[in-house]
């Protein structure tokens, strides 16, 4: 048997069709995080069981990804966000791979979409989301990974049928995530200095990376806009890694030698 876990904040305006995904799993569990819309009436019309998870000041959904599974029922965890949906055939393949008890967790690919359009460069996006409960934890920080006490198995990137599909974001939003992912990552970061060089090579290869070995430059204006959108991030991070190191440098409270 499995459990579909959801980390939710303010999710309604995705969160039907996700459900809709995964309906005929064993156990939908979903961890909101004090949503404002609404998310919990939705959850609540598909039967879905609710656990909280205190927001706080927290702008991610790491933190809350531990006690979520572990508040799951069964044994299997699927764990999606609740901008994602699950084919029928992951599905089917998920509960057949419970059967065979060969792995603790599995990798799973994952297809993402810009302006309509599915983009290979990101492909194949692999995240460790089928997860034995009782094997595993996940640490709360930004875009971090589960960490699994025995054996990871992966599913094969040609099987395009079994991948996870990432629903597609507005420009907006992606730009606004940008923002509170780099500003995590950039804390994250503190310890590390930033050159010149950093600031300048750094985005140019991620772009180069994005665009030229990944094949973005085949899907046109598309191709372009989500190299050059990889490349600011990789920025935005360095400049507000940047940011913190000069501000802790001029906050008094940070010389060693002041009594």
């Amino acid at each position: 048997m499995i459990s579909v876990v959801i980390n939710t904040y303010n999710a309604a305006k995705s969160l039907r069709r996700t459900l809709d995904s995964v309906k005929s799993f064993d156990e939908i569990l979903v961890c909101d995080m004090e949503s404002t819309d609404e998310t919990l009436d939705i959850a609540r019309e598909y039967g879905c069981t609710i656990v909280t998870f205190p927001k706080g000041d927290f702008n991610i959904c790491e933190p809350a990804r531990d006690f979520a599974i572990h508040s799951a029922k069964h044994e299997w965890v699927l764990v999606i966000d609740a901008d994602e949906e699950v084919p029928a055939k992951l599905r089917d393949y998920l509960y057949e791979e419970c059967l065979k008890d060969r792995y603790d967790a599995l990798q799973i690919p994952r297809k993402n979409f810009m302006f309509f359009r599915f983009t290979p460069s990101s492909y194949p996006d692999y995240q460790t989301r089928f997860l034995r409960r009782d094997k595993v934890s996940w640490p709360p920080t930004i875009h971090s990974h589960p960490i699994v006490d025995g054996k990871i198995g992966r599913i094969d990137r040609n099987r395009k049928d079994l991948a996870l599909v990432h629903l597609q974001d507005s420009m907006h939003k992606q730009l606004d995530k940008l923002n509170v992912y780099s500003d995590n990552e950039a804390v994250r970061r503190q310890d590390e200095n930033v050159s010149i060089f950093d600031l300048v090579f750094k985005p140019l290869v991620q772009f180069f990376k994005v665009y030229f070995l990944k094949g973005g430059f085949l899907l046109g204006r598309v191709g372009y806009i989500q190299a050059q959108k990889e490349a600011f991030y990789k920025l935005s991070v360095l400049a507000k890694m940047y940011e913190n190191e000069l501000a802790e440098k001029m906050d008094p409270k940070s010389d060693n030698g002041s009594c």
